[in-house]
């Protein structure tokens, strides 16, 4: 079932790998047929994560970074439709003879093209499918799945199922028979699983785990314990402990006591390290995040992480007051007043554009740190031209037919000494910025104090831009500062507000970058602002 923690799983063998010094590079393969989840609703699938390169990519590809400091490209991301678009491609330009194209062998054998590429660079190539085992998306997969544990052997390929465990109050009982259910007919497909991985709310008796053992034929010690969390942080320590990397090692004949004594210490070292400041934080604070896709957790899913990981860096819990923005205001108004500061995020078109601009021009009047990221840069600008400048009619073109478009779509600049353009009109993909892109910062700014460094790096996801080469004047009469400027110095990266203690927003993604062990220094600043306004 979604959501049971596939990609946390496969996130973190990834970083029980790496613990062991081995080299690892994670893949995803998504039986949907969108080509990538660019154009999903964030309420259907959750976030969209952006690569440096710039492939809109799963969510779980964040899980993938945030635990093992990977890179993640393109490259690493497969969907059906991304399959039959190659598959067909081939067959227009006559590669297959005339013959006909068929899911086995045409299908599969790009799926397994595709999860073999690049293994002789690493020593684990982990493959996370996606979906849930019977859904006729996910057949060709375990097919290929079928076939490699063919081509490699046994002792080249491993197949770990995760599975739940329902816990049935009334009966105050763990019940196995799902998971005897999926294995089975995992098994019908000629798929046997080497591990089988227990998520769970409650303790799984020895007694259980023999039960999954005899049934789903499967080595007792192969039958692994994964408990509820209270923070996915934890969990790497959680899952050494029950003997999952252990089990992986032996599978593959490379266990030995000395990898042992020396993934003890890694993890020691650098994943309980966390469990301070997970569970004994010395101080807390609260902030407000102003968005319109709050009813789905996964749709700021990046965001969330990097506000812990703000969280972490000052040694602080961070409670989130999560605010919808198609509220009216004065519904939120009084939760805004109990804040230590306020964050708006990106989004897309004008669903809650009001209230979000309503919460920016509260956390400018009030003096609260206030933190906005693609979207909520754009909102503050505009709020500033409104409300400070009065320019009344300032707006974006992407939600107006109408005014003054101090964000407008911009067609065309440089990037590495290449002109980039783009196009309105056509492929909603091809007409956004995505990916890397630098950023040079003004020096005694506040974003160079944040970030220490003239220039920075970072991640976009947004079609439209500040319109600095119409506006200028209005935004110095607003008290904007624009101290982040795109690499050819046409399109504004970050925007700082005169008079105030901390406000400052950002064009960028800077969430994506954040990790656990290396805090993204805005969201690190954001809260140290925050602890700092409360007293």
């Amino acid at each position: 079932m979604s959501s049971l923690g596939k990609g946390v799983a496969a996130a973190t063998v990834g970083a029980l790998l790496q613990s062991r010094n081995y080299s690892i590079r994670i893949k995803k393969l998504d039986p949907y047929i969108n080509i990538d989840p660019g154009t999903m609703s964030p309420y259907k699938h959750g976030e969209v994560f952006v690569m440096g390169d710039g492939c809109e990519a799963d969510l779980d590809f964040g899980h993938y970074e945030r635990f093992t400091d990977i890179k993640c490209s393109a490259g690493d991301s497969l969907t059906t439709g991304k399959i039959y678009e190659k598959v067909l491609a081939k067959e227009r330009c006559g590669d297959y003879l005339g013959s006909d194209i068929q899911v086995i062998p045409h299908i599969t054998d790009e799926i397994k093209n595709f999860i073999l590429n690049g293994h002789e660079n690493v020593d684990f190539m982990i493959c996370e499918i996606g979906g849930t085992v019977g859904d006729i998306e996910g057949l060709p997969y375990l097919e290929a799945i079928r076939q490699l544990t063919i081509d490699l052997g046994k002792s080249k390929c491993m197949c770990i199922h995760l599975t739940y465990l329902p816990y049935i109050r009334a009966a105050e009982e763990l019940k196995t028979k799902p998971t005897q259910h999926s294995v089975r007919q995992l098994q019908s497909m000629g798929v046997q699983p080497d591990i089988i991985l227990c998520r769970s709310e409650k303790n799984i008796t020895d007694d259980i785990k023999t039960k999954i053992s005899r049934l789903c034929s499967m080595k007792l010690e192969n039958v692994i314990a994964a408990l509820d969390a209270e923070n996915i942080y934890l969990i790497p320590h959680m899952y050494h402990r029950a003997g999952l990397d252990r089990q992986i090692c032996r599978h593959f004949g490379i266990f030995s006591e000395k990898s042992e004594e020396q993934a003890e210490k890694e993890i020691n070292k650098k994943w309980i390290s966390l469990e301070h400041a997970v569970r004994a934080p010395s101080k807390s604070t609260k902030i407000a995040v102003v968005g319109k896709y709050i009813k789905l957790k996964d749709a700021y899913m990046s965001l969330a992480q990097a506000i812990v990981h703000g969280g972490f860096a000052n040694d602080a819990k961070v409670e989130v007051e999560w605010v919808d923005a198609k509220e009216n205001f004065s519904e939120i108004e009084d939760r805004l007043k109990n804040v230590a500061g306020i964050l708006v995020p990106g989004g897309f078109d004008s669903g809650g554009t009001d209230v979000k601009i309503a919460a920016i021009k509260f956390a400018r009047e009030n003096k609260i740190p206030f933190l906005g990221i693609c979207l909520g840069m754009q909102l503050a600008v505009i709020e500033s031209c409104r409300n400070v400048a009065g320019i009344t009619a300032a707006t974006s073109r992407e939600f107006s037919t109408d005014g003054e478009y101090v964000i407008d779509f911009m067609d065309s600049w440089y990037a590495n000494g290449v002109l980039e353009s783009r196009t309105i009109c056509g492929h909603k993909g091809s007409s956004m910025r995505l990916g890397n892109y630098l950023c040079k910062i003004t020096p005694g700014s506040l974003a160079h104090s944040i970030y220490g460094s003239a220039e920075v790096t970072e991640r976009h996801r947004h079609r439209f831009e500040v319109n600095i080469k119409k506006y200028a004047e209005v935004f110095e009469k607003a008290a904007l500062v624009f101290s982040g400027m795109s690499e050819d110095g046409s399109l504004p990266e970050i925007m700082e507000l005169r008079n105030h203690p901390f406000f400052i927003a950002t064009q960028a993604h800077p969430e994506f970058r954040s990790r656990p062990f290396a805090p993204h220094p805005l969201f690190a600043g954001f809260i140290a602002a925050a602890l700092r306004y409360q007293g």
